[in-house]
């Protein structure tokens, strides 16, 4: 089962709250941790990861807190979650070694890399954005999604 980490989860949601407050004060991590009941030492570590990424940017001092680096609609989902987990892969053989003791055999190492290959262009369409928008946007959007978008196997 494709799941995304906790902390992938936490970054996510605290990039929408702050694209929601997109025009107001920058926001502190104890404020988004509040929010959403998430560990505020945890968040803390996912949004200064954010911020080494260039998603985010940190003010300093009484007003200080996090705002967004980039119009919402600039950020993908897939940015956000690379930031945080570092490179997605559905399974080991597609990381940069893709080394496995069925190498020699295995008949399924390319339609997996084409189904991760998949995955991530739609997390690269997904913008934070669009993370904004009410349930049924999203459904018409997933919808009007056409099946040979997703992937392909032969």
């Amino acid at each position: 089962m494709l799941k995304l980490t906790k902390k992938a989860d936490y970054g996510l949601m605290a990039m929408k709250h702050l694209a929601e407050r997109d025009h107001q004060a920058a926001c502190s991590a104890k404020d988004v941790a509040d929010a959403y009941g998430i560990p505020q030492e945890a968040l803390a570590k996912i949004l200064q990861r954010l911020v080494k990424a260039g998603l985010l940017q940190s003010q300093h001092g009484a007003n200080g807190g996090y705002t967004l680096a980039r119009p919402a609609n600039k950020i993908s989902a897939f940015e956000v979650i690379r930031a945080i987990d570092g490179p997605l892969f559905i399974t080991s053989c597609i990381t940069v070694r893709g080394e496995c003791g069925q190498s020699g055999r295995c008949t399924i190492r390319e339609p997996l890399r084409r189904v991760n290959e998949s995955i991530e262009q739609v997390l690269r369409r997904i913008t934070i954005s669009e993370m904004k928008e009410e349930p049924e946007e999203v459904e018409a959007k997933v919808e009007n999604t056409k099946a040979a978008d997703l992937v392909t196997l032969r």
